[in-house]
């Protein structure tokens, strides 16, 4: 099963390791590896998140996350994004800026850097909406009861999540943005059109997969009432609406994969500024994300260990933050990626001890809890 699942993974780093030291040497084998190590620790809260989606979609599509899904996130995240964010920012044209790209680093460096707060405000904004509408939601397992009751009862407001995300985004633009450390100047402006860009993406995309998976789940109880009738055709099969439910979630995937490597991206330049490199190093480790992920699926991790998207989420939330904190403070890759395992592994943590106490509490009554409460 582990090999099966991340045979894959295993091979694209053997082969990037090579061909990383063949054409630069030790050093650039070193730099790549660390870069893999980078993107493995601060994305790892990402396979968590992409799990509990992933679940719902078929071995088709899980297959397509893994092959097609990887090429968008090493080749269109990891190389052609910040290429893309120059030749915007910079007003220049594709060639042009791969060519700075390759040929004069340090400025190309100091382009991307500069977009850092328009970044920061699209991504941050959409991992906020991601942890709002996760902790306003009535759930039937709570970790921290706590926060998570009184959140779930005044998230019944409507557009409340929305509301929360704008006033962030104000503050944000009338605080943060006003002296950016990237780029210099005040970027409130673009800070709010970024943050309002990013808003509109999480609800676009969000809404759509949401509307056919809910379709998706009305078609698979009608299928469930009528199983001893015969099967029909031509009329909105669930094979269709299945495919259109994942080929959203799918979409809702990449989207979320864009924003979660956003930071990791930006943070590469710390230790390089070679495009090849940083394409190579960041894409060894997506593929261990993407590995990860469909493992969490295929061994019910989720279900065995139910406060771990709890903890993802809360990781979901302080990347948010943070993200949009850097677009004045430096903070470090470090503390980015330990703040997520840290949540997460207390989250694993409360789940195992949670199995333990259920499993005990089974034994001498018979009976499982309605509801498991958490810390």
């Amino acid at each position: 099963m582990l090999l099966k699942t991340f045979g894959w993974s295993f091979a694209v780093t053997a082969l990037g390791l090579a061909l990383a030291g063949v054409l630069w040497g030790w050093q650039g084998l070193a730099i790549v590896g660390i870069l893999s190590v980078l993107e493995i620790s601060v994305s790892f809260d990402n396979a968590v998140i992409n799990a509990g989606i992933l679940r719902k979609m078929n071995a088709f599509w899980q297959k397509i996350f893994l092959t097609l899904g990887i090429l968008i996130a090493v080749f269109g995240m990891r190389l052609v994004f910040p290429v893309v964010i120059v030749a915007i920012t910079a007003k220049l044209g594709p060639i042009e800026a791969v060519n700075l790209a390759i040929n004069d680093k340090a400025q190309y460096q100091e382009l991307v850097t500069s977009a850092h707060p328009a970044i920061a405000a699209f991504g941050g904004i959409f991992l906020l909406m991601i942890f709002l509408d996760f902790i306003f939601e009535e759930r039937d397992y709570k970790w921290l009861s706590w926060i998570e009751k009184p959140m779930a009862k005044i998230g019944k407001l409507d557009t409340l999540s929305v509301i929360i995300a704008l006033v962030v985004l104000l503050v944000t633009a009338m605080t943060v943005a006003t002296s950016a450390a990237h780029g210099g100047g005040d970027k409130s402006a673009t800070v709010l059109l970024s943050g309002v860009a990013g808003l509109i993406t999480y609800l676009v995309v969000g809404g759509i997969s949401g509307f056919f998976e809910a379709k998706l789940e009305d078609e698979d109880e009608d299928a469930d009432e009528a199983a001893a009738a015969p099967a029909t055709k031509g009329n909105g099969s669930a094979v269709g609406l299945a495919g259109k439910a994942a080929f959203f979630m799918f979409l809702y995937l990449e989207v979320i994969d864009a924003s979660f490597s956003f930071d990791g991206v930006i943070g590469a330049f710390a230790i390089t500024n070679d495009i090849f490199m940083m394409a190579l190093g960041l894409g060894i480790g997506a593929m261990y994300i993407r590995s990860l992920t469909v493992f969490l699926v295929r061994k019910g991790t989720l279900d065995d260990y139910v406060y771990l998207e709890h903890g993802a989420h809360y990781a979901i939330g302080a990347l948010a933050v943070i993200l949009l904190i850097t677009i004045k403070y430096e903070i470090s890759e470090f503390i980015t990626g330990m703040v997520g395992v840290v949540l997460i592994g207390l989250s694993f943590a409360s789940s195992v001890i949670r199995n333990r106490r259920e499993g005990k509490a089974g034994d001498t009554s018979g009976d499982k809890p309605e509801v498991a409460s958490g810390v």
